[in-house]
């Protein structure tokens, strides 16, 4: 099997403390949060029946899980249950989609957790009925990296996660802004989300992993059909991307966090610059790819997003509330709508559950938030 190998690139301790995670980030007080939403109006060219209304409901029908560690990760399984990982645990659990109970795979090795790094996204292989492969993104002792393992239920718990075979590595890793989603593609390829690890100078750097969306093969090589020649990179110009998803016609949205006054959704085109460090949020440059909606940075934290209903709905952390962003195309069709502002805190991930439901993980156990009884927790929602 082949494996890719990039040379890593490593935040520097000096220039962790220059750059100044800000209020965009997880860690830090907000600057610029008294500034409202800003979304597009919609293309007239486009049918009404793409459009969904401008106006939409969300409501919390149950609680799955409770109890978990520093949840960021999550993976449904085909039978409803569902695959999250612990970010400084390093672990993977399943959890019973019906009863909720809590059963842990084991600990992936070699996962070096710290600040914003550690055990992070996961995805099951396009083939997982006949290979069970699951896909993590984790920040190692040297550099952010991609493993896939296989899972073996026979075993005994604690024990049924394969030794992980690393087929992607090099990707910047520093005590901030490591990226760390994946998700399979509907063209049944792997995407991943890659932050600068606070060196803004790789983001526009294409020969750099960092600050990127990448798409590979499954198993680990530049995927046909890439923009640039024998490269991973899909798009650049990214500051931290955290969220991924496909709308019905296979259109990419990704989520970003901003420095000190906006946080993006964008709609990914191949190639595409999309402005950082240069620009944050909408810029009048032709150079770089606007985004279609951007939040002052007190009001999001974008980590995780998920298409259902003809919206994209994205996580927010700092912002403590879950957005939902009605499209029109690749624009937005209305001013985003704001659902559960400080019910649950800090959200980590959504994911689309079919249909009209999602999952939703809160994030209150990381350091940054201020845990109640029974986080950290999933979620089903149902959305109208």
């Amino acid at each position: 099997m082949q494996r890719r190998a990039v040379s890593a690139v490593l935040a520097a301790a000096a220039l962790l403390l220059t750059a100044g995670c800000s209020s965009g980030d997880e860690d830090s007080p907000g600057k610029g949060g008294d500034r409202a939403p800003s979304g597009t109006t919609a293309s007239p060219t486009r049918q009404a029946a793409e459009t969904p209304p401008a106006k939409g409901t969300v409501k919390v029908v149950r609680t799955v899980a409770e109890g978990l560690n520093t949840p960021w990760g999550l993976a449904p399984l085909p039978d409803g249950d569902l695959f999250v990982s612990s970010r400084d645990d390093a672990t993977i659990t399943r959890v019973d989609g019906e009863t909720g109970k809590k059963t842990e795979l084991g600990e992936v090795p070699g996962v070096s957790p710290a600040g914003e790094g550690g055990l992070m996204g996961l995805a099951l292989s396009p083939d997982y009925a006949s290979d069970h492969m699951i896909y993590a993104y984790f920040t190692s002792a040297s550099d952010n990296r991609i493993v896939r393992m296989v899972y073996d239920e026979q075993r005994a718990a604690g024990d049924q996660l394969g030794a992980p075979d690393t087929i992607f590595k090099g990707i910047p890793k520093g005590y901030i802004h490591n990226g760390g989603r994946i998700a399979f593609g509907p063209d049944k390829l792997l995407y991943a989300g890659t932050g600068e690890s606070g060196d803004t100078g790789l983001s526009q750097d294409k020969e750099s992993l960092g600050g990127k969306i990448l798409r590979l093969t499954p198993e680990g090589e530049p995927a046909p059909g890439n923009p640039f020649p024998d490269s991973p990179v899909y798009s650049y110009g990214h500051r931290n991307v955290q969220g991924l998803a496909w709308d019905s016609k296979q259109r990419l949205f990704a989520a970003e966090f901003g420095q000190d006054t906006w946080d993006e959704l964008n709609a990914i085109k191949p190639g595409d610059n999309y402005g950082w460090p240069e620009a944050e949020g909408k810029s009048d440059d032709s150079e770089f790819h606007s985004p279609l909606a951007q939040w002052g940075t007190d009001d999001a934290s974008p980590s995780g997003i998920a298409y259902a209903e003809g919206s994209v709905w994205m996580a927010g952390l700092k912002g403590q509330r879950l957005w939902r962003i009605p499209l029109n195309g690749t624009e937005a069709s209305a001013d985003p709508q704001a659902f559960l502002e400080g019910e649950y805190g800090r959200l980590r991930t959504v994911v689309a559950a079919g249909g009209d439901k999602l999952w939703l993980v809160t994030s209150n156990t990381d350091g940054r938030g201020d845990p109640k009884d029974g986080d950290d927790r999933i979620l089903e929602l149902q959305v109208t």
